[in-house]
């Protein structure tokens, strides 16, 4: 049988760029058991209320649901488990530097599968304040409406 290719996207934290600001990615791999990666593959997963933490050297993921898998026996996985993430030992200590800052945290952003092995996406954030928010959305709907008469402008329309 022929290995996947390509990045197929499972889940994705869009609530986290309006929430954080996001200053680094990266990417890490996942300890799972046979039935979480069926239940992935079935494109059951959700990262509200995840965050990755620090624990002896090494980076954890909690709050991440994945579902039991329907067809799964007596040997299902408990769907809200502590996993642990595979990093290299030289992003572990980048990141742990980043992230001893005072409110910086560590967010997943989306859960992929590249080239067949389960992956998940790690940002380095910072949480933003109420008017941060307003601002950038502010910013991105004058974006839109710049785009807009550009468009209009370039169709000679205006």
């Amino acid at each position: 049988m022929p290995r996947e290719q390509g990045r197929k996207v499972v889940a994705s934290n869009r609530k986290a760029h309006h929430d954080y600001a996001i200053s680094d990615t990266y990417e890490a791999g996942m300890v799972l058991t046979g039935t979480e990666v069926k239940s992935l593959r079935l494109g059951r997963a959700s990262l509200v209320d995840a965050f990755g933490h620090e624990k002896d050297g090494e980076i954890y993921l909690h709050g991440m649901h994945i579902p039991e898998y329907t067809q799964g026996t007596w040997t299902n996985h408990e769907p809200r488990r502590v996993r642990k993430l595979l990093l290299h030992r030289e992003e572990i200590h980048k990141m742990l530097g980043k992230l001893r800052d005072d409110g910086v945290t560590l967010v997943p952003l989306s859960v992929y599968f590249h080239n067949g092995y389960a992956k998940v996406e790690l940002g380095v954030a910072k949480g933003k304040k109420s008017y941060d928010k307003r601002q950038d959305l502010a910013s991105r709907d004058a974006q839109k409406e710049m785009n807009k008469a550009l468009g209009r402008r370039a169709k000679g329309m205006s």
